[in-house]
């Protein structure tokens, strides 16, 4: 059959690239719904609520904040060991479309864990609307990717294997989710250590999440818990900076 060649674009290079060094990470995954009802009570209240996307990575990272295995890299250079990041470093999978196709770009939060929700979710939002050389974090990204293939694979290397590198190219944690598009219970792959994600919220009120994790780095158990303390965080702390923004009219006036 003959069909039409496509060059491959600098987006698709760079999943093509992501999926490359996602290959060998021992992943193992943990899915549970979460009851998010005082969550949801908090943001029909807020005048202009945070997204989905800004809760979780906060909530995930005042988690993290406390347990600093979900702050470790596996890391190869110098030798095979597991390197604690001082702070979390999320990376956020944001939607786009440039020049007519559709990708997919990460936007790199540090430090979410010490942000305003509202600074976390304009960092994202940000990502998604603004112009693609105004995002320090894409203009790094393709800088990257424009590489031969040679050198582009060492930047990948080195980013990958060094723990302190880790933090600045990979961050410490993923979050990404097709929720706005229908919902759906997906498994992304990243090189690790922790993915998130999270569909669509049901009418019982939960929202089902599915943690992915680099089994180098920690067990099942600890990722249990996480889910229970995740559960904790959102229905809490994040419900409190909720309610402590603007309310909306119609939450004033009953």
């Amino acid at each position: 059959m003959r069909g039409k060649p496509k060059n491959i674009s600098l987006p698709r290079r760079l999943i093509c690239d992501l999926m490359r060094a996602s290959m060998d990470v021992p992943f193992v995954s943990l899915s549970r719904p979460l009851n998010v009802r005082p969550l949801l009570e908090a943001r029909a209240g807020a005048l202009a609520p945070a997204g989905w996307a800004a809760m979780f990575v906060k909530a995930f990272a005042l988690i993290a904040r406390d347990e600093p295995i979900l702050r470790t890299v596996y890391a190869k250079w110098p030798r095979p060991m597991l390197y604690e990041l001082p702070k979390s470093v999320a990376l956020v999978a944001v939607a786009r479309v440039e020049d007519g196709e559709e990708c997919v770009m990460p936007q790199r939060i540090a430090a979410p864990e010490a942000m305003a929700l509202a600074a976390v979710d304009a960092e994202i939002r940000r990502a998604k609307t603004a112009p693609f050389n105004d995002v320090p974090m894409f203009r790094k990204i393709m800088r990257a990717t424009r590489l031969p293939l040679p050198l582009r694979r060492l930047s990948w290397a080195i980013g990958l294997n060094f723990g302190r590198q880790r933090g600045n190219w990979f961050g410490s944690f993923a979050v990404s989710s097709v929720a706005a598009y229908g919902g759906g219970e997906l498994h992304p792959i990243t090189p690790g250590p922790f993915i998130v994600s999270y569909g669509v919220v049901e009418p019982d009120q939960t929202i089902h999440v599915v943690i992915r994790w680099d089994h180098r780095v920690t067990d099942g158990a600890p990722i249990a818990r996480v889910l229970t303390r995740l559960e904790q965080v959102l229905n809490t702390e994040i419900a409190a900076e909720l309610r402590a923004g603007p309310k909306s009219i119609r939450a004033v006036g009953g």
